[in-house]
């Protein structure tokens, strides 16, 4: 029996090309009393699938995340040994609301059906689901999946910011669970709210998002400076197809880059740019001047297409070229970083999205602001990729102001910003 402030959240992420589920029971305020643990977690990653395209391919996304969602709603549940309440039959009216919740999602409504009637109501209190940003076709399909259990189970809905996701993951201090190596199907995981002070600054670099967010206190978001091109994991995916290198690329890349700082490979590559490095930082009557924490890394990847073009590029190339790369990019992210924490005064820096599991971006981030007296707070490498668990936890503090959505009211929204 649990405990009756406890609170479960089941978590649903369908943004991009990773279909998760989890169950967690989460209780206390935003604060030192907080304490959370995941009961069940499921996902399944689609990249091999999208290998071939170089890129997430949207409709083939949206296809995986329909087959996905109930086997591992399935084994979540069954991770967390959640009893089913009730019997599992379904009304004429019950069949209706589906049937019309649904009637975009053939293959999901196929799945969905036979679950809802073999299983009854899970002991769960509220449902979060990602709305945005990402990809509105995989969007929809977990907000409707969302919508269905809502109105079987009747359960409300927390419509959540997959960026503000990150940001929550990331203020969460895992440090006393188990070994992170399989975190992922780890049910065992658990964790508390991280020793952190405002004003904060969240560098936020993904396939999809490179930005700067400064956060006063929780909840309250101000987007300082983003990509006006393509974002830090884009860059990183389209310079591995110009070397001939897998996708996903940025693990590709730095695992070249790594052999070359560790075997002393000297550096014949000329030197990659430095996008938007020396914008100005001062102050203006209205706050920091336009574009000071903005991004660019189109060119970088122009850059090493002119280097590869009509060339046989040798493996000692290429490593080079993923070395001068990583640190361009790493040397980017670094000094808007920097700067920013000195204008606004941020006493910690939170780390989230992909590009976050980058070891060299991580070392990097944390020398210099340790010299700064910054704290730095980053997920475990694992779970800096998009996950449920996230968005669970993000889910909970809104749910528990009662700041539920009107399943009417959800819909998906690529473009969503955060502040």
């Amino acid at each position: 029996m649990r405990h009756n402030l406890a609170m479960r959240i089941l978590g649903i992420e369908t943004s991009c090309d990773e279909t998760a589920v989890c169950l967690i029971e989460a209780e206390g305020d935003f604060g030192p009393s907080f304490k959370w643990k995941v009961l069940g977690n499921a996902l399944i990653s689609q990249a091999a699938l999208h290998a071939e395209f170089g890129g997430v391919f949207p409709n083939l996304a949206k296809r995986e995340h329909a087959k996905n969602l109930v086997p591992l709603l399935e084994r979540a549940l069954k991770e967390s040994s959640q009893p089913a309440v009730g019997g599992g039959q379904l009304t004429n009216s019950q069949l209706s609301t589906l049937n019309l919740i649904l009637e975009r999602e053939p293959e999901l409504h196929a799945s969905l059906i036979p679950f809802l009637k073999h299983r009854g109501k899970s002991d769960i209190d509220a449902i979060a689901v990602t709305y945005g940003p990402g990809l509105e076709p995989a969007l929809w399909v977990g907000i409707n999946f969302a919508k269905a259990l809502s109105a079987v189970w009747d359960i409300p809905i927390v419509a959540v910011n997959h960026m503000e996701g990150h940001i929550v993951l990331s203020l969460m201090d895992t440090g006393n669970t188990e070994s992170h190596s399989n975190v992922l199907q780890n049910v065992r995981m658990s964790g508390r709210l991280a020793d952190f002070e405002f004003p904060l600054l969240a560098l936020l670099i993904s396939g999809g998002h490179t930005e700067l967010i400064l956060s006063k206190s929780f909840g309250t978001y101000e987007l300082i400076g983003q990509t006006r091109d393509d974002a830090a994991g884009e860059a990183f995916d389209k310079v591995a197809r110009l070397l001939g290198l897998g996708y996903p690329g940025g693990p590709e890349i730095s695992r070249l880059a790594a052999e070359s700082r560790r075997e002393g490979i000297p550096l014949h590559t000329p030197a990659l740019p430095r996008p938007m490095l020396h914008a100005p930082s001062a102050k203006g009557s209205g706050g920091p001047r336009e574009g000071n924490f903005d991004f660019s890394f189109s060119g970088l990847k122009t850059a090493v297409r002119r280097l590869v073009e009509d060339k046989e590029v040798s493996d000692e190339d290429r490593m080079g070229i993923a070395r001068e790369f990583e640190d361009a990019v790493t040397e980017v992210l670094l000094t808007k970083t920097l700067r920013a924490v000195d204008v606004y005064g941020a006493n910690t820096v939170v780390v989230g999205g992909g590009v976050s599991a980058n070891t060299y971006i991580r070392s990097s981030l944390s020398s210099q602001l340790e010299a700064r007296s910054s704290k730095l707070l980053l997920p475990p490498p694992e779970l800096a990729t998009d996950n449920a668990i996230m968005i669970a936890l993000a889910g909970y503090f809104h749910a528990l102001k009662k700041e539920f959505t009107e399943p009417s009211e959800l819909a998906a929204n690529g473009s969503l910003k955060l502040g």
